[in-house]
Order: C-alpha cells, then sequence, then structure tokens
C-alpha cells in the first residue's frame, strides 16, 4: 500500500512546483508580477499562462542544445532563448485584447528577467534531458499559474465583489479599496504565506509523530 502512493520520479518533476518547492508560495520567486498584476484574477491568470509558456518553451530549447552551448556563453544563451518567446508571448497577447495587453503593460517583457525561468534553465534545464525538462516546467509553471490566480481571485473578490468581471454580492457592497491597490497584493501575499506556512509545520508535525512507529515497524 504504502509503495503505490510514492510519486515516481517523473510524476515528482511535476507535482513538486505544485505544492513543496512552489515558486511563489514556498521559494517566494517571481515577486514582482505576482503583486503587481494579481489586482484581478484575469490578468493573473493571462500572466500566469503567459510565464508557463515561457517556461515550458525555454526549458525545452535549453535542455535540447545543453551539450552545444559553451559554458562562457550559457547565461547570455539563455536570455536570448526566454526572450525569443516573451517577445511571442507579447505580440499572441496584443493581437487576443489590447485591454489585456495594456493591463500587463510592461510586465510582460520583464518576464525576460524573472528569476524563476531563468533560475530553472540554469539549474534544471541545463543538466537535465528533455523529458524531464518538460515536466520541471509544466510543474513550476502551473504551481505559478495557480499562485497568481488565488492572489488575483482574493484580491478581486475583496477589492472589487466579483470573480473575473462577473459580480458576486448584492449592488450594496462595499469592495475593499485597499486590496485592488500594490498594498493589498502584500497583504494577500502575507495571508498565503501564512497558510502554506502552517501547512507545512502541521505535515512535519505528523510525518514526525509517525516516524517512531516506522522505526518500531522496521526493528522487527
Amino acid at each position: 500500500m504504502s509503495d503505490e502512493s510514492v510519486p515516481t520520479p517523473g510524476t515528482d518533476e511535476f507535482v513538486k512546483g505544485l505544492w513543496r518547492e512552489n515558486p511563489v508560495f514556498v521559494q517566494v520567486l517571481g515577486m514582482c508580477p505576482a503583486l503587481a498584476v494579481s489586482n484581478t484574477a484575469r490578468n493573473a491568470l493571462a500572466m500566469g499562462l503567459a510565464t508557463l509558456f515561457v517556461l515550458v518553451g525555454s526549458n525545452l530549447v535549453v535542455s535540447s542544445l545543453r551539450h552545444f552551448v559553451p559554458r562562457q556563453v550559457r547565461i547570455a544563451t539563455y536570455i536570448l532563448v526566454i526572450a525569443t518567446f516573451v517577445t511571442v508571448v507579447d505580440y499572441a497577447i496584443q493581437a487576443i485584447s489590447l485591454d489585456l495587453h495594456k493591463a500587463l503593460g510592461a510586465f510582460i517583457s520583464l518576464i525576460v528577467v524573472n528569476c524563476l525561468i531563468l533560475g530553472r534553465a540554469e539549474a534544471f534545464a541545463s543538466r537535465n534531458h528533455v523529458g524531464t525538462a518538460l515536466l520541471d516546467a509544466l510543474g513550476m509553471g502551473t504551481g505559478f499559474v495557480l499562485a497568481l490566480l488565488s492572489l488575483g481571485a482574493v484580491r478581486e473578490i475583496l477589492g472589487s465583489g466579483s470573480l473575473f468581471g462577473v459580480p458576486l454580492f448584492h449592488e450594496g457592497f462595499q469592495g475593499w479599496v485597499v486590496m485592488i491597490l500594490p498594498a493589498g497584493g502584500f497583504f494577500t501575499l502575507a495571508g498565503w504565506l501564512l497558510l502554506f506556512n502552517w501547512l507545512r509545520e502541521r505535515r512535519a508535525t505528523r510525518l514526525a509523530a509517525l516516524e517512531p512507529v516506522g522505526a518500531t515497524g522496521g526493528g522487527r
């Protein structure tokens, strides 16, 4: 029974980005877009998906070329690869919705210097084969999307009384203006970080409580 619950190495590369090594709530990476564009769920989802696309594309290319890129120029090469995918995303969003493109503003271009993407390219994709790099990018990117969407949903619900532009409360609802301001991003992030840390500590306590039982069973 216990062996079936243990994820395979490939599955673990994907799952770790969703929870155990979530880029926002655990590693606290990509804070600039996470706080700046998460004032609505729509903006947060769009930025998250854009980052996911760039992360997956750059990881695939970096992993495929890892044996051909000289060590001396690897960082410059990674930035060039990332910038190419960011340009694709920039024009795609502009073609889909000009209003969304204006709302995201310069933060689309700033994906190039997102430490999450460059960090995964340097620390993981350049050292692993394509399949593993793809799973890592999908996990980290999806974790980033979920984190931004969690921030954006809370801020929009409390600040505007809506979700994805759809009103949730009666007309007399008074939104918390602070939630749609920059300060609201910090308050919401702090709340989610408290929740994640509490859940991690609770899980660690439960595992520590079970450890002596496992050790006793192994001794027999």
